[in-house]
């Protein structure tokens, strides 16, 4: 468990225990049960677990039917799991997956002194998302924005001692297509394009010279590395020689004047 926190990323994540009960040094935060969730909902059996309301199962002969601990599941629109808890340290937590219009969040709430009051603040927190956020396609507005520059600004790169003297660029794989944006501030989202103006040869190919980055109020919501896309070699002695000869006219003509 602690090898795939490792790999998450969670920082603020550390197992003890399997079963989630209290124990000195087993802990995590709602952002990084966040993260958990969202891999796990990847699981198309565990997504379909979580969201089942009622199922009856047979042991020894007899059948018994298990109802979901979820109180938002079959309640609030677009709610598809995930998981109820308590431990006397954590009070009372839910989990909540809710899709709506496609669109998917995860709300954590943690530390709720009563069941009711957690099922409030859940409800809040959700409806406050749906109402106030807005998906944003940001990767068209990268692409056009990074074009327009592209067009307008490539042939003031220097490629220094390159054979090459206009480099082909290209954009990094976008982690998210669309991200949700607070509907008050799409209005201030920028995009800015920062790349170098000189580049020395050689220049290995999906080498990094810039970045493409999305920002809403000075906040930094998405960035995209710039990358060459082909190699620069370093011009040798016979490039500048044909280069010489290529360019002499021009030359002798300037030694005139």
């Amino acid at each position: 468990m602690n090898k795939k926190a490792k790999e998450l990323g969670l920082e603020n994540t550390n197992f003890v225990t399997p079963h989630g009960l209290d124990q000195d040094e087993h802990y995590t935060t709602a952002y990084e049960l966040a993260i958990i969730t969202d891999y796990a909902l990847k699981d198309k059996k565990f997504a379909q677990i979580v969201n089942t309301k009622q199922v009856t199962i047979h042991i020894n002969g007899y059948s018994k039917e298990i109802g979901n601990t979820n109180e938002l599941l079959g309640n609030l629109n677009g709610v598809d799991g995930v998981k109820t808890g308590f431990t006397n340290n954590a009070g009372r937590c839910l989990v909540t997956s809710t899709t709506r219009n496609g669109h998917q969040i995860i709300c954590v709430v943690l530390g709720a002194d009563t069941k009711k009051i957690r099922t409030q603040d859940s409800i809040k927190l959700i409806e406050y998302a749906f109402s106030n956020y807005e998906y944003i396609n940001i990767k068209e507005k990268i692409n056009e924005q990074f074009e327009k520059w592209e067009k307008e600004n490539i042939k003031n790169i220097e490629v220094i001692k390159g054979k090459n003297e206009t480099p082909q660029i290209k954009l990094d794989n976008l982690q998210f297509d669309k991200v949700p944006i607070d509907k008050n501030k799409i209005k201030d989202l920028e995009v800015q394009v920062i790349c170098k103006n000189t580049l020395e040869a050689p220049i290995q190919e999906n080498s990094i010279i810039g970045e493409v980055k999305v920002t809403v109020k000075e906040e930094t919501i998405a960035t995209v590395n710039i990358l060459l896309k082909e190699t620069i070699e370093k011009k040798n002695i016979m490039n500048y020689l044909q280069q010489f000869i290529t360019n002499y006219d021009t030359y002798l003509q300037q030694a005139i004047q």
